[in-house]
């Protein structure tokens, strides 16, 4: 009795090494990689680091307070960059998941022919790279660009001045364009599980196209909706690289977002560390409250996967 009593602490002691041997590594990286980044980024808001020694900034740094979140919720231009980014987490959440979803189910349903080319040509922006597609982007909305000349074959008198009075829109309007092939690959990959001999016996007992797609399809889609979304929401709140190429946060901050407001204040010009680390905890914030949003709708709508 005691060797088998023996026999099973051994046992188990082994199957707990065997654990944190492959959990350790995970976790580590984990730590190095996120966790510690964001634990320091918080310290950081709160202090009055300079840069240290390398950046000009000569006395240790402490914690101070919190200064700088009173003086970025006083800013107006935090407030403009977090409308930005509230039109591009719309514009994704409400434009690309439904577009995407939409062309991939035209797709899935041989409803047009050559499916295999527009789909590699829908998912072709995502892979370009984000930097020549801004500029590219940015010559063709430019007062001396193809876009003035399109406008110009239906309206001759026409005088382009640059979209001064909504310069989001042609950054909304790429970011519908390039992205929106990510969210056809995954649900054209999600829908390629579905039974379609579930469809098809639905279409022969009198079902409708519209009422196999909400009956059938759209429940068994659930969960890779919200996944979607917050794949969507994520991604729309660290949105950097497209729009500083474009626009640079210009004409007067009217594009700037979150990203590259905190770049701003990070890197140009006087650099100011606690400020830019204060509106990166504010982005984590608003992320983690959008996407417990979204896992609240989940529960109430009930995502199935």
């Amino acid at each position: 009795m005691i060797e088998r009593r023996s026999t099973m602490k051994s046992s188990i002691r082994e199957q707990h090494t065997a654990y944190w041997m492959l959990v350790l590594p995970g976790f580590l990286i984990y730590f190095m990689v996120l966790a510690f980044p964001t634990v320091v980024s918080i310290l950081l808001s709160v202090s009055n680091f300079k840069g240290g020694q390398l950046f000009g900034g000569k006395n240790p740094w402490k914690i101070v307070g919190f200064y700088k979140y009173k003086v970025l919720f006083r800013d107006p231009y935090f407030y403009m960059a977090l409308k930005n980014n509230m039109w591009i987490v719309l514009i994704s959440v409400f434009g690309q998941i439904p577009l995407g979803f939409i062309l991939a189910y035209i797709l899935y349903r041989g409803i047009v022919k050559a499916a295999d080319f527009f789909q590699s040509m829908i998912f072709m922006p995502s892979v370009i790279s984000t930097v020549v597609i801004g500029i590219l982007w940015s010559a063709f909305f430019s007062p001396r660009g193809a876009y003035p000349e399109l406008i110009k074959l239906f309206k001759p008198d026409y005088v382009y001045q640059g979209s001064v009075n909504h310069p989001m829109i042609p950054v909304l309007f790429v970011i519908l364009w390039m992205y929106t092939g990510n969210y056809l690959i995954i649900f054209i990959a999600n829908l390629q599980k579905i039974d379609s001999s579930v469809i098809e016996a639905a279409k022969i007992d009198g079902a409708s196209e519209m009422q196999a797609l909400r009956y059938i399809i759209l429940p068994a889609l659930s969960g890779v909706i919200v996944t979607s979304a917050i794949l969507a929401i994520s991604g729309s709140l660290k949105s950097f690289d497209l729009i500083y190429v474009m626009t640079a946060g210009g004409p007067a901050h009217q594009t700037s977002v979150l990203s590259v407001y905190m770049y701003d204040k990070a890197f140009i010009n006087a650099p100011d560390y606690p400020m830019a680390n204060a509106i990166s905890t504010v982005m984590i914030v608003i992320s983690f409250a959008l996407i417990g949003l979204t896992k609240l709708a989940e529960k109430k709508f009930g995502g199935r996967e």
